[in-house]
């Protein structure tokens, strides 16, 4: 598997986080809960980019998730050691993708995400959802399979490939919404034309927003600067806070 060069591109947002950090299930995690009342049995399960919880735009759209009634957890999927923040600005630090990418399989920040959600669940939470972006849309997709999670959302999906599409279609019972862009390597015409196809009549429900103007990782890094990309990053999340509404 590989990566595209959107990946590692991006526009740092500003803002500062409200939520907290805690020790769940042995996982450092990014935590955020509405301020008034909500369904304590329910949660969303965030998972991100490969800039992790270092990168400000992910704790600021955990944030946001709770703003809209929904108790939210981040878990910390690189232990610490995930793509640089800094590679988003001209003083970047060399970074080597395909070397960080092994030590950091699917696999190993898998049962970093399944050690948080077993925590909770013990804890009383019951029903989830899970939102990931780029690296941490596949995750989406395999506590899908593992039949884990009960409602699935991603946006720009990287890591995804024809087969999987066939499998979540065939295995999966969990409604998908896949927030998709016009340019992107990793999600391109191809796959999301597939995945129409494939999910064209998926009873638990489906849904394929398109923005055109946008690139891969618009959702999370976009330049906020572009009103395309602005309005191509507040419709997908507007998009997934309904899809949450509606099935979580």
């Amino acid at each position: 598997m590989s990566f595209c060069k959107h990946c590692v591109e991006g526009v740092r947002h500003e803002g500062t986080a409200e939520g907290t950090y805690e020790e769940i299930g042995g996982i450092k995690t990014y935590v955020a809960k509405p301020k008034g009342d909500y369904p304590k049995d329910k949660a969303i399960l965030f998972l991100t980019d490969i800039f992790g919880l270092e990168l400000p735009n992910n704790p600021l759209l955990v944030d946001d998730y709770a703003r809209n009634g929904f108790q939210v957890y981040a878990p910390d999927l690189f232990e610490g050691d995930p793509a640089p923040a800094n590679l988003l600005t001209t003083e970047g630090t060399p970074f080597d993708l395909q070397t960080w990418f092994p030590k950091h399989s699917g696999e190993h920040t898998g049962k970093r995400a399944r050690a948080v959600l077993e925590a909770l669940k013990a804890q009383g939470i019951t029903r989830w959802g899970a939102v990931g972006y780029c690296y941490g849309a596949r995750l989406v997709w395999d506590l899908s399979y593992d039949k884990l999670i009960h409602v699935s959302a991603c946006s720009h999906p990287s890591l995804i490939q024809p087969e999987d599409v066939e499998k979540y279609a065939k295995e999966c019972d969990q409604p998908l919404l896949i927030n998709s862009c016009e340019t992107d390597p990793q999600f391109p015409a191809e796959k999301q034309e597939l995945a129409d196809k494939v999910f064209a009549d998926y009873k638990p429900g489906y849904s394929r927003p398109y923005f055109p103007g946008a690139t891969h990782g618009f959702a999370v890094r976009g330049d906020l600067s572009d009103p395309k990309v602005k309005a191509a990053k507040e419709g997908a999340f507007k998009n997934t806070v309904e899809w949450f509404i509606k099935y979580l």
